[in-house]
This record gives C-alpha cells, sequence and structure tokens, in this order.
C-alpha cells in the first residue's frame, strides 16, 4: 500500500467534521485537493472510504472501522515528532516563526536581530508565508508561532492579539494627498486605490460600512503583493493601502504615506500557537520580547 500521511490527515478531517467544507478548512486547503486527496487514499486502499450525500459525508463500514484506529495512529505520531523537535529547539535555542510575507520582510528582520543581540545563544529561524499559509505552518507543528493579519477562529488554534494598527496611504511625493498629514477616507475616492486581494480588502470594506454606511468605497485594483501596489503607484496608476510597518518598503520606492482616518479604521495583528501544546522556553521568550517591542513602536499607536 501506497498512501501518505497528508492523505491520512484528509480522511481524518473529513471523518471528525462529516464535511468537505469544514474538513477542508480545518486543514487549509480548498475542497478540491481534500476531495483528490480522499481518492487518492481510497485508490491506495483499494476500498471506499466515504459515502457522499447532498448533505453530508458518511464513512463506509471500513470508513468506520479504519477512523479509530488512524487517529490514535497519527496521533501518537505527532507527538513523537514534537517531542523531538521541542527537544532540539530547547537545547539550541532554536524557534520557528512563520510571518506573512510583508511582515517578514519589514519588520521582523529588526525584531530578530534586536533579539539576537540580547539573546546570543539563540537562533530565530523565519518562514515567510503567504497570509492564508501562516495559521497552517503552526497546525503542521513546521513552526511553534505564527505572526500575521487576524483570522476567523480555528478550534485547533490559539490566536492572541499582538498588536493594531491604522491604514495607511502611500503615493508620490508631489502627489496633491502629499499636502496633508492626516486623510479622510472621502479624499481618497478622486484616485484608483490599490488593495490587496483577500481579506485585507474584504474585512476593511466591511469595517468601513460600519463605521460609516454612508461612505462608498471600492478599490480599483486588487493585487496580491505589496510590492506589485507600490511598483503601481510609483508608475502613477494610484494610492495604494498599507499598514504603517511597511514604512520600509515604502521607503525603497521612494514614495510617502499618511494615515486615513475619519472614520479610522485599524487592522489587527495576531500570534497564532497551537491549542493545547506549551510553548518552549526559546519560543515563549521570543514572544515576551517582541511583544512589548511592537506595541511601543510610535507609528503603531
Amino acid at each position: 500500500m501506497n498512501f501518505t500521511l497528508r492523505q491520512l490527515r484528509a480522511f481524518l478531517a473529513l471523518a471528525r467534521t462529516g464535511s468537505f467544507t469544514l474538513a477542508a478548512e480545518s486543514l487549509y486547503i480548498t475542497q478540491s485537493a481534500l476531495s483528490g486527496l480522499i481518492k487518492e487514499l481510497e485508490q491506495a486502499l483499494g476500498t471506499k472510504l466515504v459515502d457522499r450525500s447532498t448533505r453530508r459525508v458518511y464513512l463506509t463500514d471500513t470508513g468506520e472501522r479504519l477512523y479509530p484506529m488512524l487517529d490514535a495512529a497519527v496521533h501518537d505520531l505527532d507527538d513523537v515528532m514534537h517531542r523531538a523537535i521541542d527537544q532540539q529547539a530547547m537545547q539550541s535555542g532554536l524557534v520557528r516563526v512563520a510571518a506573512s510575507q510583508l511582515l517578514a520582510s519589514t519588520l521582523m528582520p529588526e525584531l530578530i536581530a534586536d533579539y539576537q543581540r540580547q539573546h546570543p545563544a539563540s537562533r530565530i529561524k523565519l518562514v515567510d508565508a503567504p497570509v492564508e499559509d501562516v495559521m497552517a505552518r503552526v497546525f503542521s507543528g513546521e513552526v511553534e508561532l505564527g505572526i500575521g493579519p487576524e483570522r476567523e477562529p480555528n478550534s485547533d488554534i490559539t490566536s492572541t492579539r499582538l498588536f493594531d494598527g491604522p491604514f495607511m496611504a502611500a503615493f508620490p511625493q508631489d502627489h496633491p494627498l502629499a499636502r496633508h498629514k492626516r486623510l479622510r477616507w472621502s479624499q481618497l475616492a478622486p484616485y484608483p486605490v490599490i488593495t490587496l486581494q483577500g481579506q485585507f480588502t474584504e474585512l476593511l470594506i466591511q469595517d468601513l460600512r460600519k463605521a460609516d454606511p454612508g461612505l462608498s468605497f471600492s478599490p480599483a485594483t486588487e493585487v496580491a503583493y505589496m510590492a506589485t501596489a507600490l511598483s503601481m503607484v510609483k508608475a502613477g496608476l494610484g494610492v495604494a493601502l498599507c499598514i504603517p510597518y511597511a514604512a520600509s518598503l515604502v521607503d525603497v520606492y521612494g514614495l510617502k504615506m499618511s494615515p486615513v482616518g475619519t472614520p479610522e479604521v485599524r487592522r489587527k495583528f495576531e500570534v497564532f500557537t497551537r491549542r493545547g501544546r506549551s510553548l518552549s522556553p526559546a519560543a515563549q521568550s521570543f514572544l515576551d520580547f517582541v511583544g512589548p517591542k511592537i506595541r511601543s513602536m510610535p507609528h503603531l499607536q
């Protein structure tokens, strides 16, 4: 038999939730990817494991027999791997941290350097990841800590607020908006606004609608990466929205940024950890260091 741990996790999640939608969300993959993993596992075992109906997924007799045994086996394997990794981390002072790509390229390097100057025996392994992958890296055990924008609660992940910051508008130095130290959302209306895809924009629109139902806001362009947005701004294609920690990247592109308020909308950033698992001493030390340091930064007040 030739099957993978990923396929087994897919089956366990599906058996536990009884729903392709919920199982896919818990594993941070698409429903089509989950369906593919289940089919591959069934082909490898030579038997059907689940029956699908319009509303729910049911285990076959074989699936019912396999579920408790596989659940125990995978749980034991996870426990062994976490103990081995945690022991290595405690001995070496290694901390594994996943951060969203923009955080990893702006705020995190300086924090890591400051921490390692004060704790020379410790080593931080930074994993830069797409925003939607940060929690998945924590869930898989690849990292102990994940840092990124707020996300929907998850039963396997604990999230703790780390900091929040206002939205900023980035524009060329000679742009008409550069005359203002602080902007109103209505002042952005004459210009094409460039934002990031996904929950960055979705949550912003929701929050603005709650704060001022009469305010109309619709971005002209949504892109995957902040570097793309800032390149477009530099080329005169619009005004980009970002969070203050992107200041170093904004400077690289020779742009200026100003806070946008009235109404003020802030974006929350969180630390993600595995629910029910204690942090290693090194990881807890790093978290205790970065939290107060980030919150004391003037531009995030």
